[in-house]
């Protein structure tokens, strides 16, 4: 189970959430069902990528999540694998960001029984954020900075990679470095310090 002190960022993340929903998916990721508030936060995450599409098919941050949760979920075939447990990314979304928290539901009966529960949980973001200010605070470099508004949009180490020309192991080197300076062990903690420190 994860265990959060007083002094650690998620513990300051949590005390922002403003409502969460969850989502159920199958294996083959199509949707089982969602809750309203699933729903809404689903609306808002499309919304803002592609302005006011209708609603369809689930938006490709909570997607790419789920791909993520499938690919454990065949590594870890046991429910107790699952007990202590749990994938997180953060989204960033125009003036707010959204938690996504994941687990895999195992059966015994194989993978395509399996199931992916998603809760999305909204976080505000302090209304006076900016990157600079940030940079200047953590006292990151400009490659940094660089990596740090990749981690914002939900990419991973290989799509920043490739977004800046630098190979993997570097962007790994800079988030350790992100990670001294902002005083966390992970990337979702990087950016609740970076949006709310």
């Amino acid at each position: 189970m994860l265990v959060m002190d007083a002094l650690s960022p998620l513990h300051s993340l949590a005390e922002k959430r403003h409502g969460s929903g969850f989502l159920m998916l199958s294996s083959s990721l199509q949707t089982l069902h969602w809750d309203r508030r699933a729903w809404e936060l689903c609306r808002r995450i499309q919304t803002t990528q592609y302005g006011d599409a209708a609603l369809g098919p689930l938006p490709s941050p909570v997607l790419e999540f789920a791909g993520e949760i499938l690919k454990t979920l065949q590594l870890r075939t046991e429910p107790k694998d699952w007990e202590e447990f749990q994938l997180r990314r953060l989204v960033n979304n125009g003036d707010e960001s959204i938690l996504l928290s994941g687990i895999g539901l195992p059966d015994p009966r194989g993978i395509n029984e399996s199931r992916l529960l998603i809760i999305l949980e909204e976080i505000g973001r302090r209304q006076d954020f900016s990157l600079e200010d940030a940079k200047e605070r953590f006292r990151l470099t400009d490659r940094e900075t660089e990596v740090v508004v990749h981690l914002m949009k939900g990419w991973t180490n290989k799509e920043i990679a490739n977004a800046i020309a630098i190979s993997e192991q570097t962007v790994k080197e800079h988030i350790k470095h992100i990670m001294d300076k902002t005083q966390t062990s992970t990337r979702t903690g990087i950016l609740v310090q970076i949006l709310h420190g």
